[in-house]
């Protein structure tokens, strides 16, 4: 069942968006040749803690994870399009990276992530991640009163297939409110003014994936989480949490100072 959240409601969850956008804003500016993605994960805990926020992603544990997530980010690098846990690995010159962040403040989450590129960028690199930001311009506005879901599926992946990139089956955005993962789901690819209509006071994470070669197969990793790519080529994701108003689309996660 979809929630519709009123306006005190989307205020307070994007007070919690704020702190995501903090948190992001953070690690990007962490992130440099040599650093650890542990290290990225501690920054972004700091980011939360100073907020007086949780982490939604902190003991997750959803249907198909062998496991609890252990950190407050997901870390994908390069091959992995999303899910990446958190380890020692150093980044390296060129890593392709993959941010994903949630903050939980008052009882209301918001959810976001970026990718971006460590030291000298491959242009290959930037198309992906352009076409990606491109993609999540696109279904944001998309998302607006009087549409459907299926309009903000065509117009994501429209961005994407027209660049020629693959966008993994299956996967995509969700409502957002009190829990991370709400009612409806939003795909990544699909036919418009077909779905659930949208309505003021929906707010839902728009997340488009893109896969560098074209295809659409990936595989899980053996740690029971981190999706890749199934032909090794880079994947680029991005995300902002989105309420629908009167007024049009509201973005909760902008990226904001720390």
């Amino acid at each position: 069942m979809v929630e519709l959240k009123t306006d005190t409601s989307i205020d307070a969850m994007h007070a919690a968006g704020r702190v995501v956008g903090q948190a992001l804003t953070a690690v990007r500016e962490a992130a440099r040749v040599g650093v650890s993605l542990l290290e990225l994960d501690e920054v972004a805990r700091e980011v939360l803690r100073a907020a007086g926020a949780s982490s939604p992603f902190l003991g997750y544990r959803p249907s198909f994870a062998p496991t609890p997530f252990p950190a407050v980010i997901c870390a994908s690098v390069n091959d992995a399009i999303v899910h990446g846990i958190p380890t020692g690995h150093r980044l390296r010159d060129g890593d392709l990276v993959s941010i994903d962040c949630g903050a939980e403040l008052d009882g209301w989450v918001g959810d976001s992530a970026i990718s971006f590129v460590v030291g000298r960028p491959r242009p290959a690199d930037l198309r992906l991640i352009d076409a990606a930001e491109r993609a999540l311009a696109a279904g944001v506005e998309a998302a607006r009163a009087g549409h459907r879901i299926g309009d903000i599926a065509h117009a994501i992946g429209r961005v994407c297939r027209t660049a020629g990139y693959g966008i993994p089956h299956g996967f995509g955005g969700h409502g957002v409110g009190r829990r991370m993962h709400e009612d409806p789901e939003v795909p990544n690819e699909g036919r418009p003014g077909r779905g659930l209509p949208l309505r003021p006071g929906m707010v839902i994470a728009i997340e488009p994936m893109v896969i560098a070669s074209g295809t659409d197969a990936y595989l899980t990793a053996g740690d029971g989480w981190t999706l890749r790519t199934a032909d090794g080529s880079r994947a680029a994701h991005v995300e902002h949490t989105v309420a629908i108003t009167d007024a049009g689309p509201r973005i909760l996660t902008a990226r904001v100072p720390t």
